[in-house]
């Protein structure tokens, strides 16, 4: 499997391409885990909501229960109390519901701030990367073929090369008709020239 081109110039923009890819991955993530924990912080107001709801409806239950003692009027006093235990656990739950909320949030701004960098390499660089991959280890393979890869490399770059490369070299056409070797031999090196290969 041929990974990098032999050309020094594209190997390094091959090498620097990938290195762009781990880069931005792996900040993509270390921004993602610092953003969460960030949000995770605006909880806070939320579990003390749930820290007073709960301590408020203890301090009002305990009340209610010693407010049944009083003597005539404990039962009305009792039910009072209850009503603010009621209250206090629906500060509890708003509290609850802040922190889902939040702590929602949180992962979904993380999960979204990796998926959007891995997104954009899936879609640009991989398939590049990718497609390479298979033309230069296909022309590695031919290469390594000897004179029969020469010829089908040859053949390739006629499809391949630009008409007006092809025109201002009027001998290949004769030399392609001849199966000239030196004609045959340039227009492969024009092949793997443009794969990225050394001839």
């Amino acid at each position: 499997m041929k990974l990098y081109a032999d050309r020094p110039f594209r190997w390094g923009l091959q090498v620097a391409a990938d290195l762009f890819a781990v880069f931005l991955t792996a900040f993509a993530i270390w921004l993602a885990m610092e953003v969460h924990e960030q949000v995770m912080r605006l909880r806070a107001p939320g579990d003390g909501l749930i820290n007073a709801g709960n301590g408020l409806r203890g301090t009002f239950d305990s009340a209610a229960d010693n407010a049944d003692d009083v003597p005539l009027v404990g039962g009305a006093l009792a039910d009072a109390l209850h009503t603010g235990s009621d209250a206090s656990t629906k500060l509890s739950e708003a509290g609850q519901w802040q922190v889902e909320a939040v702590t929602d949030l949180a992962w979904w701004l993380a999960a979204v701030l990796i998926a959007m960098p891995v997104l954009f390499l899936l879609v640009t660089w991989l398939p590049l990367r990718i497609r390479f991959v298979r033309k230069a280890t296909a022309g590695a393979r031919l290469r390594r073929l000897g004179e029969s890869g020469r010829d089908l490399l040859a053949l390739r770059a006629l499809v391949t090369q630009p008409l007006p490369r092809l025109a201002a070299a009027g001998e290949v056409t004769e030399g392609w008709r001849a199966r000239d070797p030196e004609v045959l031999a340039e227009l492969a090196r024009w092949e793997l020239q443009r794969l990225g290969l050394r001839p």
